[in-house]
């Protein structure tokens, strides 16, 4: 929950149990955070989702992803495959803390 408030700007609060955070998006709603109950079963298999957080283009895409990289290495994240530019804008992806992928996208 840290990692990802820090990533919105947004501070992490604490939702209805001791693994359930909620943070604020700044757009409005908000992302809920939790770890499943340890009586189901979570087989270790890479997904075939990820979480992806947008950004606005600013002048430059490429100068503003690669700020959001830094503070995202900075929270803790791993980065997976560098910066590229798309039809649709600048991405990465990277691991967060826990090992989940995360897209980083700066839309054109």
């Amino acid at each position: 929950a840290a990692f990802y408030g820090a990533l919105l700007h947004q501070p992490p609060v604490a939702g209805q149990g001791p693994s359930h955070w909620l943070v604020g998006l700044p757009a409005g709603g908000r992302l809920e955070i939790y770890a499943p109950a340890r009586s189901r079963p979570r087989p270790r298999q890479e997904g075939r989702l990820a979480l992806a957080l947008q950004r606005p283009a600013g002048p430059d895409g490429g100068t503003t992803l690669q700020s959001w990289i830094a503070e995202a290495e900075t929270a803790g994240a791993r980065l997976l495959e560098g910066p590229r530019q798309e039809p649709f804008g600048w991405e990465a992806w990277l691991g967060d803390p826990e090992g989940n992928r995360l897209l980083l996208l700066v839309a054109a």
